[in-house]
């Protein structure tokens, strides 16, 4: 059985700080933590898609602990030589359609030297494409024995034909490979939307894979992808990982990228991320740059950022939360209509969760998701607390995986 949920969620706090510090500045003391923290701190590595990265950097010594990490390296390493596979198969194709596609995030990261095979979790792969092109690309992704599964608003998302998801804590090598195929590079803040696809796409791109324009343009990404997911209450530590690795590769004219003429405003999302990398990754940021963002920021936003922690914006956070992203309300009509569309969940809301309750592991059977009795659903978080489902898949894996262990 599961220790209490207060338990849980305060184990996940003590884990979640632990091993940011540990992985931005490695060395500290072998915790001393009871058989449920280091369980739960399993749970925090694979959620977080830190274990490769604690196995070669950190020196903490607990057997269990110190075998999960290794075993979920050569999960990732081996699942990174089918993915990188699968993007030259990919590439071939695309050349001789005369279809340019752009590998994103993790995928331009590798291919820039980066990480070394094995030390990124990648849980799929994500492409940009013009839209003119869709119907070309999901042709031949169709050939590589993909079907589209389910869109969003953000992507499309195409999983193989054969092969089923393991039920396992983290990394499994034999997981299947799922694309995300984007026509736009955008987040919502939550309601205002931010469309940065003209800095992302090449001007002159050619048939087949392309890397991004500019490294500024690839951290413009990575800084806007992390903004979206830190106002959502998805963040998770590698991508806060993957920007400190880039930010010594930025040039001045790099930074300059954040701010585009052609855009109505400066990048005032960008503060919280780079303020949480500072938090944790002393002196990685430039001060000039911290100074330059903090000046875009609204107020309320730039003050509640001051003091976030991890734990607070990603999915350590237990609990689910009342009015996620409120403080990224740039008016008070939109913080009204984030209230409006929490009790009442648009249309596209509700397809969205239905897609994912169809094809996600970890609201297999949970009615919860696809509830929209809004007052019911809003009465219990208000009241009760309800769990987060995802984090709590990952902590019955981690809690699994330990009994089964020898």
């Amino acid at each position: 059985m599961l220790p209490a949920l207060k338990v849980i969620a305060a184990g996940l706090r003590r884990t979640t700080e632990a091993i940011a510090t540990e992985l931005a500045q490695p060395g500290s003391t072998t915790p001393d933590w009871n058989s449920t923290e280091w369980r739960l701190a399993k749970a925090v590595a694979a959620a977080h898609g830190v274990s490769p990265l604690l196995f070669r950097s950190s020196d903490w010594k607990n057997s269990e602990w110190r075998v999960f990490l290794e075993t979920q390296r050569e999960h990732v390493k081996v699942r990174y030589q089918r993915i990188a596979t699968c993007l030259k198969d990919i590439d071939t194709r695309a050349q001789s359609v005369g279809v340019p596609i752009m590998p994103l995030k993790g995928s331009a990261l590798h291919a820039l030297g980066i990480y070394a095979p094995g030390d990124r979790r990648m849980a799929d792969i994500d492409l940009l494409v013009h839209e003119v092109d869709v119907q070309r690309t999901s042709e031949l992704l169709g050939e590589l024995g993909y079907v589209e599964s389910f869109a969003t608003w953000k992507h499309r998302v195409f999983k193989p034909a054969a092969g089923k998801p393991f039920e396992t804590l983290g990394e499994h090598r034999d997981t299947p490979i799922s694309i995300e195929l984007h026509t736009r590079i955008r987040e919502r803040l939550p309601l205002t939307t931010v469309d940065i696809t003209e800095r992302i796409f090449p001007r002159s791109p050619k048939p087949g894979l392309n890397p991004y324009p500019s490294i500024g343009a690839l951290m413009n990404h990575l800084i806007l992808h992390a903004a979206g997911d830190l106002a959502g209450g998805g963040l998770r530590l590698i991508q806060l990982h993957d920007i400190t690795r880039l930010i010594p590769h930025m040039t001045e004219a790099d930074w300059s990228t954040l701010w585009d003429g052609h855009a109505p405003d400066g990048p005032w999302w960008a503060l919280p991320p780079l303020r949480l990398i500072e938090r944790y990754y002393k002196g990685t940021v430039p001060e000039s740059l911290l100074a330059r963002v903090k000046r875009e920021c609204p107020p309320l936003l730039r003050a509640k950022s001051s003091r976030q922690t991890l734990t607070q914006v990603s999915c350590s956070h237990l609990w689910v939360r009342a009015l996620p992203g409120i403080e990224w309300s740039r008016t008070i009509g939109d913080a009204l209509r984030l209230v409006r569309n929490r009790f009442a969940p648009l249309q596209e809301t509700r397809q969205t969760r239905e897609a994912i309750a169809q094809t996600q592991l970890w609201v297999a059977g949970q009615g919860w998701v696809t509830s929209f009795q809004r007052y019911r659903r809003m009465l219990k978080i208000l009241t009760r607390g309800a769990p987060r489902f995802d984090m709590m898949y990952v902590v019955r894996a981690a809690f699994d995986s330990s009994r089964a262990a020898p």
